[in-house]
C-alpha cells in the first residue's frame, strides 16, 4: 500500500518539475535528433511549447505546420517584425495570433533575456547557427541547456544550398512532420538538380561575373555583400561567378565601391526588404510591394555614382531581389530566378513565377501577393 507521504512526495516532485519548465510526459517519450551542427539532441515527442531564436525561422515551419503554424510557438525573436515588416503584416492577416506570441528580444542575441525565455516554459528551442539570434556558445543557449530545454540548431543562412534540405529534415523529425518535410525537400531537390545539371556543363570562363549589393541604399556606404555562402551560394548554384567570393574572409561582409567598379561585374543584383510605406532609401521588395514600386526603387538605387557606370547597368543586366531569401527555405526560388537571369536561353523553360505560385499554394497558406524579384528597365 502506498503511504500518503510517498504519494504527496511524488506529486511535489512533479509540480516542482513543471514549475521549473520541465515536461516529464514529453521527456519520457523523447527521441534523438541530430541537428545541423552534428549534435544529438533529445527532443520531446511532439513538442508543444517552441521558442524560435529568430522570428524569420517561421518561414521554415510554413511547409511543415500549414494552418497550424502558430499552434506551438510561444516565443520568438523580434527581428522579423522590424527587418521584414510588410511580410510580418501580411502574415498577421492570415495568423492574427502571431501578434500574441511573446517577443524574447529585438534584433540581436544580447537583447534576449534568458529569464524571460525560461518563464515561457519551452519544451524545444530552435535556433539558427548564425544570424540575429542566440548562438551555439551564448548565455541563452547555455541557460536553456542547464534547464534541460533541448536546443536544436538549423541553418538557412550561412551555407544554405547545402544545409536547407538537411535543416528541413531535422525540423520534420523534431516536430513530427516527417512527411511534410519530405514533400518540400523533394520539390527543392528536384528543382536544384534540374538547374545544376545545366550549370555543370558550362565552362567557368563562360560564366558571368556577378555582384550582389545586399540591403542596397539602406546602409551608410556601399557595398555590403556575400562571399562564399549566404546569397553568394545562390549565385554560384545558379552558374554565376561571385566576384566577392575571393574578397571576403567569411560568408558576409563589405567591399569598397572602388573594388566593385574595378571588377565591373557582368551582372548586378541589389536586394532589399523595404515595404510600400517606407519612405527611406532601399529596395522595395516582398509582400504588398507592387512591381511598379519595386521598379521605381531599383531605378533610384541604380543612379548611385558607384553603380550607374557599371557595364551591368548600361547593358540591362541589373536586377532586384528580396533580401530575406538569404534566411528562408524558399531560397530555391532565388536560385531559379538567378539562373534565368544569367542564362535566359539555356533556361528558357524555367518558370520561377510559376514555381513561386506553386510554393505559395502547396507549401504555405499565405496569399500569393507582392514582388520578390524584378529586372531593371533599360537605361
Amino acid at each position: 500500500m502506498v503511504s500518503l507521504k510517498a504519494l504527496f512526495g511524488s506529486a511535489g516532485v512533479m509540480l516542482a518539475a513543471l514549475a521549473g519548465g520541465m515536461w516529464p510526459v514529453h521527456q519520457a517519450q523523447a527521441k534523438d535528433v541530430r541537428d545541423i551542427t552534428g549534435a544529438v539532441v533529445s527532443v520531446p515527442d511532439h513538442p508543444q511549447r517552441i521558442i524560435l531564436g529568430e522570428g524569420r525561422l517561421i518561414y521554415a515551419l510554413e511547409p511543415l505546420e500549414g494552418k497550424h503554424l502558430f499552434d506551438r510557438i510561444v516565443g520568438w525573436q523580434g527581428e522579423f517584425r522590424e527587418a521584414d515588416r510588410q511580410n510580418y503584416e501580411q502574415m498577421l492577416k492570415t495568423f492574427p495570433e502571431a501578434d500574441k506570441v511573446a517577443v524574447i528580444g529585438r534584433t540581436t542575441a544580447d537583447t534576449i533575456s534568458p529569464e524571460k525565455v525560461l518563464d515561457l516554459h519551452p519544451d524545444l528551442a530552435i535556433f539558427s547557427t548564425t544570424g540575429h539570434g542566440p548562438g551555439q556558445t551564448g548565455d541563452v543557449t547555455a541557460r536553456l541547456r542547464a534547464a534541460h530545454v533541448p536546443v536544436l540548431f538549423v541553418d538557412f543562412r550561412q551555407d544554405p544550398v547545402k544545409t536547407t534540405v538537411p535543416s528541413m529534415v531535422i525540423l520534420g523529425q523534431a516536430l513530427g512532420r516527417e512527411a511534410e518535410a519530405k514533400a518540400y525537400t523533394d520539390f527543392y531537390e528536384s528543382r536544384l538538380k534540374a538547374i545544376q545539371s545545366v550549370v555543370e556543363t558550362i565552362p567557368e570562363a563562360q560564366r558571368p561575373s556577378v555582384f550582389i549589393n545586399m540591403l542596397a541604399g539602406a546602409r551608410q556606404s556601399c557595398c555590403h555583400t556575400a562571399g562564399r555562402g549566404n546569397m553568394g551560394a545562390f549565385i554560384e548554384a545558379a552558374g554565376g561567378r561571385n566576384i566577392a567570393a575571393d574578397l571576403l574572409p567569411g560568408y558576409i561582409g563589405d567591399v569598397s565601391a572602388e573594388m566593385v567598379i574595378a571588377k565591373d561585374p557582368d551582372v548586378l543584383i541589389l536586394d532589399g526588404t523595404r515595404g510600400p510605406g517606407n519612405s527611406g532609401p532601399g529596395l522595395k521588395m516582398g509582400s504588398q510591394v507592387t512591381p511598379e514600386m519595386a521598379q521605381a526603387s531599383l531605378a533610384a538605387l541604380l543612379k548611385a555614382p558607384e553603380l550607374a557606370g557599371l557595364g551591368a547597368v548600361r547593358n540591362g543586366r541589373a536586377y532586384g531581389i528580396w533580401h530575406t531569401f538569404y534566411d528562408s527555405p524558399f531560397n530555391i526560388l532565388a536560385i531559379e530566378v538567378m539562373a534565368k537571369w544569367f542564362y535566359p536561353e539555356r533556361f528558357r523553360d524555367l518558370d520561377p513565377d510559376a514555381d513561386r505560385s506553386l510554393v505559395q499554394s502547396r507549401f504555405t497558406v499565405m496569399p500569393n501577393s507582392g514582388t520578390y524579384w524584378i529586372k531593371a528597365n533599360a537605361h
